[in-house]
């Protein structure tokens, strides 16, 4: 399938802009800029008026946590966790799981999402098949609860989805092992797992470091900060992406430089649980590129990339008294090409020929896009995800002109909010 896409203000590697058209095939962008004369096209999308830029990468969220959007809010994470939200998601069956995870997909779609990091389970089988239908990247896993009388079995769990959809749907799923957190993971569960992680080759998806109270139980426990407790388990062994990272030392950063230890910020979740507020600008100026997530719809409350990259460039500002903390194309690096790289998608991230068709076109045909003197700059301070027109994953059209194509809008969020009244009256 040849794709032309004409006259589309386009996002540069290098975060300048201009209008270029840009040639995909199949599900690789093969010119930005010249499109070659032979090139013969099977479909053209009009991009006059559009703002192409790399799809959005949340690096860190609980898809099907979207049934429990607005469930519990206003409370502290771990009387939120333990008195809300695990006892609901204790009820859960392959269902609700589905149908989160459907909702959710809808949602990043919508907003111009192409890639997630998602930690949830059990039924993560749905979750999978859910994603492969709706056409976008998931890097998925089965999330384990180490302290549960379940462990070893979620643990062959995440092992099983490894073995039977990793690589599925032309590269578009990757499995990772979702080992959960410090303080719900013991240390003999923490090394079985790294056992795991050694031996088939899964990188681990983890919560670091996200509330002080984390800080201080892992130091009582174990006499030691939350990084080098798991550090030493052997967890860090393979490449990880380190979700919240809001409580970090200079040893955690310097930890997480040489295992390649990728931080997810997740402004929107830590800002409305009070958690705390990530060293974002140190990472950074220490060489640490920062990934973005949303976390679940229950902690945030949406899927909305566009507002973490938002948040992520204002929050800074003012933690920082420093207008200059996170500028807008870095936020937006953040969303995108520094989110790609912590989940190892290969060439993705970036609008250049070579790299995967992954493209989001944003309507600049509203109010808040007028005056366009920083395309980068509306986009990040001005915009929101409703801007999002036109959506490309992995070279394949899932929304176009603000219609989604490869799943029922309508009808998901009908059955969704169905289903989610139906497991909250459940005893």
């Amino acid at each position: 399938m040849k794709i032309l896409i004409k006259g589309a203000h386009v996002l540069q590697p290098d975060y300048s802009t201009g209008v270029a058209d840009i040639a995909v095939t199949d599900d690789v962008i093969t010119a930005v800029g010249e499109v070659p004369a032979d090139f013969a096209a099977d479909y053209i999308i009009d991009g006059k008026d559009r703002f192409a830029v790399p799809g959005l990468v949340n690096a860190h969220t609980h898809a099907s946590m979207t049934l429990l959007r607005s469930y519990a809010d206003d409370m502290e994470l771990m009387d939120w966790l333990n008195n809300r939200i695990w006892p609901v998601e204790a009820k859960m069956v392959e269902n609700d799981i589905r149908m989160g995870a459907r909702l959710a997909l809808v949602e990043m779609i919508k907003g111009g999402t192409t890639a997630y990091a998602d930690m949830y389970g059990p039924c993560m089988e749905a979750v999978a098949e859910e994603t492969l239908s709706a056409g976008v990247r998931g890097i998925l896993s089965r999330g384990l609860i180490g302290f549960a009388p379940t462990a070893m079995k979620s643990l062959a769990e995440n092992v099983e989805l490894y073995r039977n959809y990793h690589g599925a749907g032309d590269g578009l799923i990757t499995i990772m092992l979702g080992v959960h957190a410090p303080y719900t993971c013991p240390p003999e569960f923490c090394r079985e797992a790294a056992k795991v992680s050694a031996e088939h080759g899964i990188n681990v998806h983890i919560h670091m470091s996200e509330t002080q109270a984390e800080i201080q139980q892992i130091q009582e426990q174990y006499g030691k900060r939350p990084f080098q407790y798991i550090e030493e388990t052997g967890l860090f062994d393979r490449p990880s992406i380190a979700a919240h990272c809001v409580w970090l030392d200079d040893a955690d950063i310097a930890m997480m430089k040489e295992k390649s230890i990728a931080p997810v910020h997740n402004p929107g979740s830590n800002m409305k649980l009070a958690s705390g507020v990530s060293p974002v600008p140190k990472l950074l100026e220490s060489g640490v590129q920062v990934a973005l997530g949303t976390d679940g719809a229950s902690s945030n409350n949406n899927l909305d990339m566009l507002e973490e990259i938002r948040l992520a460039a204002m929050l800074h500002k003012v933690h920082e008294l420093n207008p200059l903390a996170v500028p807008a194309a870095e936020a937006l690096k953040m969303g995108t090409e520094y989110g790609a790289k912590a989940l190892l998608l290969d060439r993705t991230g970036r609008l250049q020929a070579g790299w995967k068709a992954d493209i989001v076109l944003y309507d600049m045909n509203r109010p808040e896009w007028c005056p366009r003197h920083d395309l980068v700059s509306l986009l990040v301070y001005s915009a929101n995800s409703s801007s999002a027109d036109t959506v490309l994953c992995n070279g394949k059209v899932l929304m176009e002109k603000g219609e989604l194509k490869t799943l029922d809008e309508e009808k998901v969020l009908f059955e969704a909010n169905a289903c989610a009244m139906d497991l909250i009256s459940r005893g």
